[in-house]
């Protein structure tokens, strides 16, 4: 597997970024991180690494407020013009490499509404670790407005104890987009993909049955 570091210029910042492309890659993945961990997060570290043993590319970013060291999440348009940013370099990187766009929890979210105002080009789908269907403790379905607009293949990967997608929600929520999106729920595991001890499972494995599907999804769609 070969990691180098680079830079996104995404018009309001200069982004690090990161791009693991394994040996023998099928496919990648732009990926972008959650509202409170950047792209060096160990949860993102292992994704990344995970999908490079499953051959699958990916490019990791940061977010300009991640950036700079700010807690408080950028504006929907500063944070759609570094997705659309990261695209255009992934595709730099890997012409020839079938992409895909998505990320963890905010990092998902703001990539679907970016794809919703204005298609990102040479994007085959889009992959949600986590949607954040609603803020923990106040349920609803108003974040996903938009996605009625996103014509490309979704995968949602969620744990079934995801204090911010109720699974009463969020199944209708992704049944209504028809045959383009797709739901795979992972048993007792929380935003965080954690599970309780009590159920005789560990996160790592929880973690490769996710990285599997997600694999395995990305394959299937370039045939």
């Amino acid at each position: 597997m070969s990691m180098t570091s680079t830079t996104i210029d995404s018009g309001d910042a200069t982004v690090s970024a990161l791009w693991n492309k394994p040996a023998g890659a099928k496919a990648a993945l732009v990926l972008a991180h959650g509202a409170g961990a950047g792209m060096t997060h160990k949860a993102m570290e292992a994704t990344a690494e995970g999908l490079a043993e499953r051959k699958i590319a990916t490019l990791r970013f940061n977010f300009p407020y991640m950036e700079r060291g700010s807690k408080r999440p950028d504006s929907p348009a500063i944070a759609q013009a570094a997705i659309r940013a990261a695209v255009a370099k992934g595709t730099k990187l890997a012409p020839r490499l079938p992409l895909f766009a998505g990320g963890r929890s905010f990092g998902g979210r703001m990539t679907s509404q970016t794809q919703a105002a204005e298609p990102l080009p040479k994007v085959a789908g889009l992959m949600f670790f986590a949607y954040p269907l609603h803020p923990a403790g106040k349920p609803g379905v108003d974040r996903a407005d938009h996605l009625s607009q996103v014509k490309l293949p979704m995968l949602f990967l969620q744990g079934t104890n995801d204090a911010l997608a109720e699974l009463g929600l969020l199944r209708p929520t992704i049944t209504k987009l028809g045959s383009r999106a797709k739901l795979e729920l992972f048993r007792d595991a929380d935003h965080s993909f954690h599970v309780p001890a009590r159920t005789g499972r560990k996160d790592a494995e929880v973690l490769a049955e996710i990285l599997d599907t997600a694999a395995k999804w990305m394959l299937a769609r370039i045939g």
